[in-house]
């Protein structure tokens, strides 16, 4: 009876891959074809991306099947991929007489893709801290950040035995969760009618099957978690064409089949059974979290707001600025800076390849509850891919990258600008860094590189983000020393700042009694309903709206605020009283940088003269360079103006004066 049911079961078998042979050939034709005309030597495997949804409407029960028996069912495609590419390949043969440049593929990896399917539902798509055993060989879908990346190694896949009695020939696979070790059947497992019950078998030599293997961690995206959660990680194993598809850093979706492996074997410890990842398919959304989804209606309701301060734009701006950290009275000057920080400028790319970073960096330095680390988290809120962390890091990597031993092998583990690479990474207590990273910090600031020869792992990752930290003076400031002095950072990190604000908490009574009106008033206010004001306040989505979508705009510099810049720029270096380690290239790199961040906010293609003396005034308020146009003050105690416009006009005559642009000055 058993044998049977196994021809019962084969036949099965064949008629579903037949079937799925058809639907693959009728809906993947194309697919297949580019695969047998790739002539890339160094590609053995390649993947056929399925869409979940289309294999569903083709045949639902079959669907079910492989997402509750993966194990089983997986390779039923694999077998009707590999029948559809050798009869394409024969058809290819016939149509071009001799197809010797592309040479038959041996493997096709069928990868399921289930975006736009049942499957992206809770039950199959759990985040990684609610993986649990009803999971257990089901096919899942997991979100997470790339954490560690392992090196990739060959390991043995298949081997072929042969009984010494019946001479009869079979394959075994490593059991993976077991450390890849090999279980031989208790008997022959000869299909004769009699039987051989022979228990002696031989390893047929060449029969080794290995395959490419790699083995990452994911973890949790922070930003999703509730307060108070910890974020969890699961081992992946990618494998084939898988492999180094990702690196450190990245953001991931990772559909597989949820397996368990024996923890290692230590004396004196309980082996547990640790969950893991076996990998089907994997796609990067770094470039899907760049783009928020905008509606038109939003986009048409920017474009109005600008129109109604088409004749007072300074103005708008203000109002835009206003919605940054409400519950802070004034800080004009840190507002501002925070949104041309978060815009950002235009990178640009020489002849050469050589490139000049378009993410500008800010450093804030005050007394305690002056609201640095408020800015610090409403910035994290503001932008799409953020990492808070403390000048420790929050990692055994700290802020850049480290090698860890994990299970006997060494991995590239990635600290918090690596994460946060295409973002913000705000960094509080910016003076308490590691030693370590005091030294590669400078060069992930401005190459937006790391680069790591440890442990025998040499590569470069990318750090392409904006550092917003935050720092606390050695004891009571100085003014008479230098920043350097006063923050324990040396001068050169100090000069990868754009922008670096000082908050002292001096006295001044006056000031203390409008701070303290405005927070009496916000409290007495929480009580009203202001939700259909017409002059409310941008709240938080929208300002996260407006400045992802500024930023697809390609500011371009006009005539007039090149000059602005360059006079300002000679001014600097001709000044006596200067800053040496500031005024330089980089200095100038900065104000173009703030100029095409001021003229995104404020809903432009072109970089104006206005945009340029705003960016000078932001450098003026830096404490690393001297001012020597106009004196702005305690950053601190900046307020927004009544009439910000009309004010600019007495600053701009000013500081063009001062440059000598007007009054027929050369």
């Amino acid at each position: 009876m058993s044998g049977k049911k196994e021809e019962e079961e084969e036949e099965e078998e064949d008629a579903q891959v037949n079937a799925l042979a058809c639907f693959l050939h009728d809906t993947y034709s194309d697919s297949f074809r580019s695969i047998l005309l790739d002539d890339d030597p160094s590609k053995l495997h390649f993947p056929l991306v399925i869409e979940f949804a289309e294999l569903m409407d083709f045949d639902p029960k079959f669907a079910g099947k492989l997402y509750s028996s993966p194990d089983k069912y997986l390779p039923f495609l694999d077998k009707a991929a590999k029948w559809v590419k050798d009869k394409m390949l024969e058809k290819l043969l016939e149509e071009l007489g001799d197809l010797k440049h592309a040479v038959p593929r041996k493997y096709v990896r069928v990868r399921i893709d289930v975006s736009g399917s049942p499957l992206e539902f809770p039950e199959a798509s759990p985040s990684i801290g609610k993986v649990r055993v009803n999971h257990m060989r089901k096919l899942i879908t997991l979100k997470g950040t790339v954490i560690r990346s392992g090196g990739v190694k060959m390991i043995e896949y298949e081997r072929d035995y042969m009984c010494r009695k019946c001479q009869h020939s079979f394959s075994v696979c490593p059991e993976l969760e077991a450390g890849n070790r090999i279980n031989l059947p208790a008997l022959c497992p000869s299909k004769s009618s009699r039987g051989c019950g022979s228990a002696s078998f031989q390893f047929i030599e060449g029969s080794t099957v290995c395959r490419d293997y790699q083995e990452i961690k994911i973890q949790e995206n922070v930003q999703l978690l509730g307060v108070g959660s910890i974020p969890r990680s699961i081992p992946v194993v990618l494998m084939d064409d898988l492999v180094d598809s990702i690196k450190a850093g990245d953001d991931v979706i990772i559909t597989g089949i949820l397996s368990a492996k024996w923890s290692p074997d230590i004396k004196d410890v309980r082996s547990n059974l640790d969950p893991m990842l076996l990998a089907n398919y994997v796609r990067s959304t770094n470039e899907l979290k760049s783009d928020i989804d905008i509606p038109a209606e939003t986009e048409e309701e920017f474009k109005h707001f600008w129109e109604k301060y088409r004749l007072t734009p300074l103005k708008g701006r203000n109002f835009i600025l206003e919605g940054i950290c409400p519950q802070i009275f004034g800080l004009f000057t840190v507002k501002l800076s925070v949104a041309l920080t978060l815009i950002g400028g235009v990178q640009h790319v020489d002849a050469s390849g050589t490139k000049v970073r378009g993410e500008p960096h800010m450093l804030l330095v005050g007394d305690p509850g002056t609201g640095k680390s408020q800015f610090l988290k409403f910035a994290a809120k503001l932008s799409n891919r953020s990492v808070i962390t403390t000048g420790l890091g929050s990692t055994s990597a700290g802020l850049t990258v480290t090698a860890v031993k994990d299970g006997g092998e060494w991995m590239l583990e990635a600290g918090a600008l690596v994460l946060a690479d295409g973002g913000l990474c705000c960094i509080d207590e910016f003076d308490s860094m590691r030693e370590h990273d005091r030294t590669t910090i400078h060069e992930a600031m401005e190459q937006q590189t790391i680069s790591i020869a440890k442990a025998g792992l040499v590569t470069t990752l990318s750090t392409r983000t904006t550092v917003f930290g935050a720092t606390n003076p050695k004891g009571q400031y100085d003014p008479d020393e230098s920043l350097s002095v006063n923050t324990t950072l040396s001068g050169p990190l100090l000069s990868r700042f754009d922008i670096v604000l000082v908050l002292l908490d001096t006295q001044n009574t006056d000031w203390d009694k409008i701070v303290s009106s405005h927070i009496l008033k916000e409290n007495f206010d929480e009580k009203k309903d202001k939700t259909n004001a017409s002059d409310a306040k941008w709240m938080l989505p929208k300002l996260r709206r407006y400045i992802n979508y500024v930023k697809r705009f390609k500011p371009v510099l006009t005539k007039e605020a090149e000059r602005v810049i360059s006079s300002y720029y000679q001014l600097q270096r001709k000044s006596g009283t200067h800053n040496a380690a500031r005024t330089t290239v980089r200095m100038l790199e900065s104000l173009i940088r703030l100029a095409q961040a001021h003229a995104r906010l404020m809903f432009r293609n072109e970089v104006k003269q206005l945009d340029a003396i705003a960016a000078i005034l932001c450098i003026e308020s830096s404490t690393t360079t001297s001012p020597i146009v106009d004196t702005v003050g305690n950053a601190l105690h900046s307020n927004f103006t009544e009439n910000p416009d009309e004010e600019y006009k007495t600053q701009e005559k000013k500081i063009l004066k001062k440059l000598g642009l007007i009054e027929g000055s050369p």
